[in-house]
């Protein structure tokens, strides 16, 4: 080579030579040379102070092992040692790698980096040097930091979100399901992510079954946050099926590009149950308003109808054809009678009118009302000595027979129903009720029995298993015995058939004056106060009440029996009772009337009367004024009933008097 071509060369070389110092001292990036076999750095551009807080001089004196932390040196050596030991004879002389590593900084701080290295080998394949670029990835290191801790708390947000939550991207493939999303849809995020929305997010329509519109397709053509239709029903993985109420809105970028969906939904199905319940609820109350006035103008009507079949049975021969008829005539219309009560029970719930009663010809009675007509065959194991019960024996009557009617459905094909009644001492322990006397009465079928899961739920209002039920027999007839101060279960066994049991409290008194005894009569003097709106009315019970030997001064409302009562007490005569309608439409009713009467009679017994059975006035008459009530329609034992209870004149029973 000649003088001029080493002088080229040399030139070339010095001139690479400041390229490479410039760049070297120019760059933000530490560019550095090390040796293998000491790991001392040979080469450090000016950089390193910026990143380490070393000059290139104090750095010159450190190793390898100095600059990085533990854990990446770890790395490091992995690396080397990988690269050295898998290097086969043959390959390049260089050898390249990329890693993350942290690196001591002068003031005891560390720097994380990322570090492009090459390994040079020597002609023997001996490694030689590193030659290596280091970048400061502070700034990418939080962006990352940030941008994990705000998916942290996307993820944290979307799993305490009650909704459910699903995005796709524009071709409508599931991006992300949260945690109500996997419970709703039962697809996990592992198994969703990736499949088509109408695999994960299966809508049908609630009345045709049909499948619903993809919402992402209904987005992404609006461009807007959509509703979707209220009839809308998601059916899950399982086969679940559950009323839901969703939208859908577009993700938009920073330039307003979708670039996907994001739908939100909750299961509405309990909302849905609970908004029909109350619609129920208002139909029922109406319902209840109408059939009250009903009742109470068709118990008028009964009233006169009952009354004078009534009297006219006890002026005919006893033993005469036309006497069994009418006696007929009053066994139709007394259920007449309780079906108008029951349906006061159902609509109203109005508070039981309490009489003392043998439950054992009720339960009878009630039995076979419920059966007649069936494949059901009874069987009933009625306690002799039976205690008698305060009750409203319309209202239990009513129970028994919601039990009775509920347990021959449990029996399409026919069986045998067993009725059994017997007297109870409870202890107040468990679900039974206060500690005391009870008497129990336990209706039993051999139906399928009801499932322990449903035990707990037959009593609510409206829960029902039977296509077209309403779910109110049994929840109707719970709330007359808890009125009653009793208590209500059921024992089943699926296959084996259920009993209910209720448990009525023992009546507190000693005597008796029991419906279902033996008729009474009574005889009495003086005179009475009657007054109700219908004249027909007045005339029978007027007519009822001479008929015990009293004189009668009838009043079609109360101003009318004010007056007539202060001319009596103007000529200083004092009336022996009175018998008060509650409701006189357009005049003085009896609430009003009462407290007239006691102004001028304080000590008045005034009993209270009405078609309106659930008037708070028949259920505690004291509260009011009165001393009793009886309600419409009544026969004449009833009314002798009532005023043997509380007028001091001779009680005769009706087989004493025949005597």
């Amino acid at each position: 080579m000649s003088d001029q071509q080493n002088r080229s060369t040399e030139e070339k070389l010095r001139a690479n030579e400041t390229l490479f110092r410039f760049i070297s001292e120019h760059v933000e990036d530490v560019i550095w040379t090390a040796d293998i076999a000491t790991g001392k750095f040979t080469y450090l551009s000016p950089s390193v102070q910026k990143l380490r807080g070393y000059s290139p001089e104090e750095c010159m004196q450190q190793t390898i092992a100095d600059a990085l932390l533990p854990h990446s040196l770890e790395t490091a050596n992995a690396m080397l040692a990988n690269a050295i030991g898998s290097r086969k004879p043959g390959d390049d002389s260089v050898f390249r790698f990329l890693a993350q590593l942290d690196q001591r900084r002068k003031d005891g701080s560390s720097v994380p980096t990322e570090v492009a290295c090459s390994l040079i080998f020597d002609e023997q394949g001996r490694p030689l040097r590193l030659i290596g670029v280091t970048r400061d990835i502070t700034e990418r290191k939080q962006a990352e930091e940030a941008i994990a801790a705000e998916k942290e708390r996307l993820a944290t947000t979307l799993r305490s979100i009650g909704d459910g939550v699903i995005t796709t991207d524009v071709q409508g493939n599931v991006v992300i399901v949260n945690r109500a999303a996997e419970e709703l849809t039962g697809w996990t995020q592992t198994d969703a992510i990736g499949h088509p929305l109408e695999e994960v997010f299966c809508i049908v329509d609630e009345t045709t079954g049909a499948p619903c519109e993809n919402p992402v397709a209904n987005v992404l053509s609006r461009r807007e946050v959509t509703e979707m239709d209220s009839r809308t029903v998601l059916v899950s993985r399982d086969g679940t099926r559950r009323n839901i109420a969703d939208s859908g809105s577009p993700i938009l970028n920073a330039d307003g590009g979708i670039i996907g969906v994001v739908l939100v939904f909750r299961d509405v199905t309990e909302k849905r149950i609970l908004m029909e319940t109350l619609q129920r609820t208002d139909k029922l109350d109406a319902i209840g308003v109408l059939a009250g006035g009903i009742a109470h103008d068709f118990n008028n009507l009964l009233a006169g109808i009952f009354g004078y079949i009534h009297l006219a049975d006890r002026r005919c021969d006893p033993d005469s054809e036309v006497s069994r008829l009418l006696h007929n005539a009053l066994s139709v219309l007394s259920r007449a009678r309780n079906l108008t009560q029951q349906m006061l029970t159902f609509s109203k719930g109005g508070a039981p009118i309490r009489r003392r009663a043998d439950l054992r010809l009720l339960v009878r009675e009630s039995t076979a009302f419920a059966l007649s007509g069936s494949n059901v065959s009874s069987e009933f194991h009625l306690a002799p000595d039976l205690a008698l019960c305060d009750v409203d024996v319309h209202q239990i009557a009513q129970v028994i027979d919601n039990l009775v009617i509920n347990a021959k459905q449990a029996m399409p094909e026919g069986g045998m129903l067993k009725v059994e009644a017997s007297n109870v001492d409870r202890d107040g322990s468990g679900a039974t009720p206060a500690p005391g006397r009870y008497v129990k009465i336990s209706i039993s079928d051999t139906g399928d029995g009801i499932p322990a899961s449903l035990q707990q739920r037959i009593f609510d209002p409206f829960f029902t298993t039977k296509p077209g039920g309403n779910g109110l027999g049994l929840a109707t007839s719970h709330a007359i015995v808890q009125k009653h101060d009793g208590h209500m279960e059921v024992t089943s066994t699926v296959g084996e058939g259920s009993t209910f049991h209720i448990y009525l409290p023992v009546s507190t008194e000693a005597h008796d004056d029991a419906a279902g005894h033996a008729a009474v009569v009574h005889r009495g003097e003086g005179l009475v106060l009657l007054m109700d709106d219908e004249s027909f009315i007045l005339e029978l019970t007027g007519e009822m009440i001479a008929s015990m030997g009293y004189r009668v001064i009838t009043g079609r409302e109360g101003r009318e029996i004010l007056a007539f009562a202060q001319q009596l007490q103007s000529r200083g005569e004092v009336p022996i009772c009175a018998v008060l309608d509650l409701t006189i439409p357009g005049g003085m009713g009896g609430r009003e009337t009462v407290r007239g009467l006691h102004r001028l009679f304080p000590h008045l017994p005034v009993f209270a009367s009405s078609g309106y059975s659930e008037d708070p006035v028949m259920a505690h008459p004291a509260q009011f004024e009165f001393i009793d009530s009886i309600p419409k329609p009544y026969v004449l034992e009833e009314l002798m009933v009532l005023f043997n209870r509380h007028l001091t004149h001779e009680k005769v029973a009706t087989d004493e008097a025949e005597k």
